[in-house]
C-alpha cells in the first residue's frame, strides 16, 4: 500500500476513505497530494479537509519507491556545518529554501562533510543513491568540481551565485549582482570624501568575493583613485578573520579612511577590534559591509550595510529547483535578486579630505 494515514482508535485509512470522504476519485485524491496544477483549488481544499479530518498522511517514502522519487532536495553548504553556521547568511538562506520547499511537500537533506573532498562524495552518494531529486548548492566556488560534477552528470541542480565560467557552463543560478553592489558602496564612501579605502574580502576561491573585488577596483579606477595591494585583504568571513584583518591595515604607516568589508559578521569583528586599539567608528573610520543581517543592526555603531535579501535567495533557489524536477527540459534561467543601501551610523563625511579640497 502506497500510503497510509489513521486515528487513535481506528484502522489504517486509505486513499480510497479519502476519496469516499470528498466524494471524489482515488486518482484525484493521488494528485491532490502531488499538488497537480491540474486540480483546481477548490478540490484540493475539499481532499485536504477529508485528510484532516481522518487523519490521513501520505506515506512519501513508500510513495517514492513506485514514483522513482524522494520529494527531497539536497542542501550543499561550502563547509562543515559548525563553520558554516557561524555565520547568519546560512541560517537564514536555508529558511527561505526550507519555506517554498515545505509549500510542496519537498524535505531538505544537508550535507555534513568537513572538507572539499568529503563533500564531493556526499554529493556524489546523493546524485549516485538517488537520495534527493535535485540539489542546491550555497555557495559558488572558482573552479569547482562538484558544480562540474553536477554539470556532466546531467543531475538537476541550482546554485546561490553563479558559475565562475559562465560562458561554459549554462547553470541556473540564483544571485545579487554583487559587482555593482560592491562598486556602489565604494562610489558612496568615494562622495563621502574618502579616498584611501582599503577592501577586506572573503575567500578568493569564491566568486563572490572575486566579484566584490572587481567593483571596488573599477570604482576607484573611475574616479582616478589608485588601488593599492596593501590595502586588500583576504580571510575567512568569520569574526576572526575581521579582526585578523584589520590588525593587517592599522599596522600600516598610512592608514585607510574607509572600509569595505566582505560580510557583517567580518564587520563585527572588525569593530570588536577597532574599539580595542581605540580607533572610533565612524569618527576615525567608515565601515560599509553586506548581507544585512540581524547583527548589523545591533553592533555599535549600527552597520552600513547592503541587504541583499537572503531569505528571498534561498526561496528562489528552491523554487528554482524544483521547476527543474517537474519539468526536466526548461531551460537554464538567471535570477537576480536586487539588493539596497542601508544606512545606519557606520560611516560619515571625511572632513579631513572635505577641508583640504
Amino acid at each position: 500500500m502506497l500510503y497510509e494515514g489513521g486515528e487513535e482508535g481506528t484502522m489504517n485509512v486509505t486513499i480510497k476513505d479519502v476519496a469516499k470522504r470528498a466524494n471524489v476519485a482515488p486518482s484525484t485524491v493521488s494528485r491532490v497530494i502531488a499538488n497537480s496544477s491540474r486540480i483546481s483549488q477548490r478540490t484540493k481544499d475539499k481532499v485536504r479537509e477529508a485528510m484532516k479530518e481522518l487523519g490521513y498522511h501520505p506515506n512519501f517514502n513508500a510513495r517514492s519507491l513506485a514514483n522513482q522519487n524522494t520529494k527531497t532536495l539536497g542542501v550543499v553548504m561550502p563547509n562543515s556545518a559548525n563553520k558554516t553556521f557561524q555565520n547568519p547568511f546560512f541560517p537564514e538562506v536555508i529558511r527561505g529554501i526550507s519555506s517554498k520547499a515545505r509549500e510542496l511537500d519537498y524535505g531538505l537533506y544537508l550535507s555534513t562533510g568537513q572538507t572539499e573532498e568529503e563533500i564531493y562524495q556526499e554529493v556524489q552518494n546523493m546524485v549516485q543513491g538517488k537520495r534527493v531529486d535535485a540539489i542546491i548548492l550555497l555557495y559558488s566556488r572558482v573552479n569547482d568540481r562538484v558544480m562540474n560534477y553536477l554539470y556532466e552528470q546531467h543531475f538537476p541542480f541550482t546554485v546561490i551565485g553563479r558559475p565562475y565560467d559562465e560562458k561554459n557552463m549554462d547553470i541556473t543560478y540564483v544571485n545579487n549582482d554583487n559587482y555593482r553592489a560592491s562598486k556602489m558602496v565604494t562610489e558612496y564612501l568615494l562622495l563621502l570624501g574618502h579616498e584611501r579605502i582599503a577592501f577586506i574580502g572573503g575567500n578568493l576561491d569564491f566568486v563572490v568575493t572575486v566579484d566584490h573585488m572587481e567593483g571596488y577596483k573599477d570604482a576607484l579606477e573611475n574616479a582616478e583613485v589608485a588601488v593599492r595591494n596593501d590595502f586588500t585583504v583576504f580571510h575567512e568571513e568569520l569574526q576572526e578573520g575581521g579582526q585578523e584583518a584589520v590588525i593587517d591595515l592599522m599596522s600600516l604607516p598610512e592608514r585607510p579612511t574607509a572600509l569595505v568589508v566582505a560580510d557583517d559578521i567580518m564587520t563585527f569583528g572588525v569593530l570588536r577590534m577597532l574599539d580595542e586599539m581605540g580607533i572610533s567608528v565612524p569618527e576615525d573610520l567608515s565601515i560599509i559591509s553586506f548581507n544585512n543581517v540581524l547583527i548589523s543592526e545591533l553592533s555599535h555603531p549600527p552597520m552600513t550595510t547592503v541587504d541583499i535579501n537572503i531569505y528571498g535567495l534561498g526561496y528562489e533557489a528552491a523554487n528554482c529547483a524544483i521547476e527543474k524536477i517537474m519539468n526536466p527540459e526548461i531551460e537554464t534561467k538567471q535570477v537576480i535578486i536586487p539588493h539596497r543601501l542601508v544606512k545606519r551610523q557606520s560611516c560619515k563625511k571625511n572632513e579631513a579630505s572635505i577641508s583640504t579640497s
